[in-house]
Parts: C-alpha cells; sequence; structure tokens
C-alpha cells in the first residue's frame, strides 16, 4: 500500500497504514439479484423433479401397488419441496406463477 506524504503545512491526517485484517470487519451485502436467482433456479428444478415424479406414478401402476405406493410418496415430497420454494419466492415478492404458470398449494 503506497501512502502519500502530506505536506507540512495542510493540517489533513494521514489515515493509518491497514493490513488485510482491518477489511474482515466489513459487511458485504448479498447480491439480491443473485439470491432470487438461485432461488428461481432451486424452485423450477423442483418443479421438474415433481412433475416427473409424478409422471412415474403411471408408469409403476403395472408394478402393484406397493410400487404405486412407493411413486405416490416421492411424488408428495417432491410436490412439498417445490411448495417450499414457491413459498419462499412468494415471501420474496418473486411469485413463482409468472416463472412457469405454476400455483402453488
Amino acid at each position: 500500500m503506497v501512502h502519500k506524504v502530506m505536506e507540512p503545512s495542510l493540517s489533513v491526517a494521514t489515515p493509518a497504514p491497514c493490513d488485510a485484517s482491518c477489511f474482515l470487519d466489513i459487511e458485504v451485502p448479498v447480491n439480491q439479484s443473485v439470491a432470487h436467482a438461485e432461488l428461481i433456479a432451486s424452485f423450477k428444478r423442483a418443479e421438474a423433479d415433481a412433475a416427473h415424479k409424478f409422471g412415474l406414478i403411471k408408469a409403476v401402476a403395472k408394478k402393484g401397488p406397493k410400487a404405486i405406493q412407493v411413486a405416490v410418496e416421492t411424488a408428495a415430497k417432491a410436490a412439498k419441496r417445490r411448495d417450499s420454494y414457491a413459498k419462499k419466492l412468494d415471501a420474496l415478492g418473486v411469485g413463482p406463477q409468472g416463472l412457469s404458470g405454476a400455483q402453488p398449494k
């Protein structure tokens, strides 16, 4: 770090030298648009996963009631994750309705 030498006639004091540790106390706000983008991406992945899991219910229908039960439970968990992300987006004022036409429960 380069310090300028002030002229003695000026009454302005030079700041104290600062090493790397003095920057640790500075709070840097998280970029909100990045946080929103990550949450939107998570919502879209959860939405696609839920749609896929609901599609699997039809695919396992021929395998018997136990397979159907497992597929229904898995689809319900995926829908719960999707709805959780939708709720978080809604709390931030970024409604998931405009993202893909999905309506949270």
